[in-house]
């Protein structure tokens, strides 16, 4: 009996069992098969997440503490990292983006191989940062981020200089071209903005939050916060920047309305310090609107540039190569002096041509008679300077113009510069395997022909003459500082070296430039200004259109300060294309210093009110 009952409970236990197991099981395939879908969101939607917080980059200042860049505060939308996206929410940023959706799938796929959000679009207005919010809760996968904008406030301003900011793409990242970089950063670019990159980014902070499935935040955790980019303190004057800038677009307007020069339309000029290096103003047309970059250059904005002849994007004064025409007349005298194969006083005969080579002769076909080498200068006058290359030779007029910087790049602070070309046998050789001829030395010897050189370059020649003989590395950075204001590094450069040269040769080329500036000079107007200008002219051979016009300057004449080198692009004469530019950046210069009145400064007018 007893066995029996024993028997029994455990029938009973074993049937209890089995129910309960099937009641499990029955949970367990209820909530697999009918519920799994909606409690696998439930679980995946409270969690952690990590998100970046950009640091700001630092801000760019001119010589005096101006800003030319700084950053605004401004929202983006991100799109958090997910396996796959409802085609509904890709519609829906579509529609409030204004983006399409192709657009935003090459984005998300452009992303595959990193773990950061991705970045879709930023610098929001408030009006669709109020649209994005508003319709959040149909979008838990994405994210509206505070962050700084880039901003150039003074547009065109520098900004071959200064350069712009764009996000970093795959490829760069890819290729290492920057190193610790996420998806989404905004990188620099061009200009000092890429040459300084790493210094001006900074580091970027993050914060932690836990957020439920319609990604609504549920509990903030700590956060670190970023450190911002290094500031730059420039070399360039704002005042003088901003007056040559806009008084060059006037004047390329007025060549061109005019009719002494239609096809002018772009133009280079460098202001230098010739006691350091350091580049006062740099300017170069046509230029652009960096802001355009910051946001995603629109199709239009691109067209505009990517069409334009101009160049628009190229910094011509350390990329464009042009012949230096008659500037280069300084190259060739002073190897004639070094080598004792002319006299300051000695007179060459001008009769409008070179009697060994008779085609070759002035500009108009000018006779001038007898000259010395200051008149020479002065005047321009090319058979003076055939004759001096015949006496010198090519293979010397090559060795000083290396000695000047010719041929070399001059380790300016930026990326693209170009090296330029000096005339010898070996270039023409490859070039056309031609034998060298004595058309070509007289070619060379007035800075056409085989010659190409740089507006910077020019700048680096014309300061060694400038300061008595040293030369000079060009740059634009004075100084990286914290971001309280303490200096973080001065960039290193290198040391002023002194030429080969004489100071008697310097001399004598600083009295030829001193004449072109004085009655009976290719540039008498200079006059006009409060302190002596020394200069010298320049028309530049053009194969494609009107010769370019060059015009090279510094003063004043006693304690030079200034360097200034000019060049327009098809504006024939140098004395008229490129002269009044220079001559508006030694006015603008005396002015600051109080040398010679401002218009505005004028004293002002009784009151006539009695």
């Amino acid at each position: 009996m007893e066995d029996r009952n024993r028997i029994t409970r455990l029938h009973t236990l074993l049937v209890v069992c089995l129910v309960l197991f099937a009641v499990l099981l029955g949970r367990m395939v209820y909530l697999q098969l009918w519920r799994g879908d909606y409690y696998a969101k439930q679980s995946d939607g409270n969690r952690l997440r990590q998100s970046r917080i950009l640091a700001p980059r630092g801000i760019i200042y001119d010589s005096e503490g101006k800003e030319l860049v700084n950053n605004l505060p401004g929202y983006a939308v991100v799109l958090q990292k997910q396996s796959s996206y409802k085609p509904e929410t890709l519609q829906r940023l579509s529609n409030l983006l204004q983006m399409p959706v192709e657009e935003i799938n090459a984005k998300i796929k452009a992303s595959k191989n990193f773990y950061e959000p991705i970045m879709l679009k930023n610098n929001l207005d408030q009006q669709m940062v109020t649209k994005i919010e508003e319709q959040r809760r149909y979008m838990p996968e994405v994210m509206l981020s505070v962050q700084p904008i880039r901003n150039y406030p003074y547009h065109e301003l520098a900004v071959h200089a200064l350069g712009y900011v764009g996000e970093v793409s795959a490829y760069e990242i890819e290729q290492g071209l920057f190193k610790n970089i996420t998806q989404g950063s905004l990188v620099g670019k061009a200009g000092l903005e890429k040459t300084y990159d790493k210094y001006l980014r900074g580091e970027d902070g993050a914060f932690m939050e836990e957020v439920d499935v319609a990604g609504n935040v549920v509990k903030h955790y700590d956060s670190v916060q970023p450190i911002p980019g290094k500031n730059l303190k420039l070399t360039i004057d704002y005042e003088l920047q901003k007056e040559l800038e806009e008084f060059t677009d006037k004047h390329l307007a007025y060549l061109r309305n005019s009719g002494i020069a239609p096809g002018a339309r772009a133009a280079a000029v460098i202001a230098i310090d010739p006691r350091n290096g350091a580049v006062r103003a740099m300017v170069s047309r046509p230029g652009y609107d960096p802001n355009w970059f910051v946001h995603g250059i629109s199709s239009k904005n691109w067209n505009s540039i990517n069409n334009d002849p101009n160049y628009p994007m190229n910094n011509k004064v350390i990329t464009g190569e042009y012949p230096p025409g008659s500037t280069f007349k300084i190259v060739t005298g002073s190897a004639a002096f070094e080598l004792k194969k002319v006299g300051l006083n000695e007179p060459i005969f001008d009769g409008g041509f070179h009697p060994m080579v008779p085609t070759m002769g002035n500009a108009g076909g000018e006779v001038l008679g007898w000259l010395t080498f200051i008149k020479a200068l002065a005047m321009s006058d090319n058979v003076y300077f055939y004759e001096l290359g015949y006496r010198v030779g090519i293979d010397n007029i090559e060795k000083y113009a290396h000695i000047f910087g010719f041929g070399e790049r001059t380790g300016i602070d930026l990326e693209g510069e170009s090296k330029g070309l000096v005339a010898s046998k070996k270039v023409k050789r490859e070039i056309w395997d031609e034998d060298w001829r004595l058309g070509d030395t007289f070619n060379a010897a007035i800075g056409q022909g085989f010659n190409l050189t740089t507006p910077i370059q020019l700048s680096v020649m014309l300061s060694i003459v400038a300061n008595g003989g040293t030369k000079y590395q060009p740059y634009l950075v004075d100084s990286i500082i914290n971001s309280d204001g303490s200096l973080f590094e001065k960039p290193k450069r290198a040391e002023g070296k002194h030429i080969d040269v004489s100071q008697q040769t310097i001399d004598y080329i600083r009295m030829g430039m001193s004449a072109t500036t004085q009655e009976g000079g290719t540039a008498s107007y200079f006059a006009g200004l409060p302190k002596p200008i020394a200069g010298k002219t320049g028309t530049a051979e053009n194969s494609h259109g009107r010769d370019h016009g060059l015009f090279v300057a510094y003063g004043p004449v006693d304690d030079p300060e200034l360097v200034v080198v000019c060049i327009v692009e098809q504006g024939g004469f140098g004395s008229v294309a490129a002269g009044p530019i220079v001559y508006k950046a030694f006015e603008e210069f005396f002015q600051e210093r109080g040398y010679m009145p401002r218009p505005d400064k004028a004293a002002p007018k009784k009151d006539t009110i009695q």
